[in-house]
């Protein structure tokens, strides 16, 4: 159990660098770019290694773990977001991927902007 951490930290650690790289090198373009960028790049790899792990010979565990849950999550959440609505729609949870999708949005700028007001407040 301990090795599995271990695998996502390592992941984890440099899929926030490659994060912090991106953010740098488009610090002189419009600034969702990076942001947009990192996601779309994330969701194809989480795409790639979620299609290698069910090969026959798929992906050893601790692979999956540092590729996906490490490297991806540390480089953007939006990645692991994508696939578990790949999920629903492909077993035709089209309600639930839709309702995940828009309260995700909503809920999550709601979430920031009222976490931005608390603060600015005081």
């Amino acid at each position: 159990m301990v090795t599995n951490f271990l695998w996502v930290a390592a992941g984890g650690a440099i899929g926030s660098m490659l994060r912090y790289g991106a953010s740098v090198l488009f610090k002189d373009k419009l600034y969702p770019l990076a942001t947009f960028s990192v996601n779309l790049t994330g969701c194809f790899i989480i795409g790639i290694v979620f299609a290698l792990s069910l090969r026959q010979n798929g992906l050893a565990e601790h692979w999956k773990l540092f590729l996906a849950t490490g490297i991806c999550g540390g480089f953007t959440t939006f990645s692991a977001f994508s696939l578990e609505n790949m999920g629903m729609l492909q077993s035709g949870r089209y309600g639930a991927a839709l309702v995940y999708t828009g309260l995700s949005l909503v809920l999550g700028i709601a979430a920031t902007f009222l976490g931005y007001t608390l603060v600015m407040k005081n």
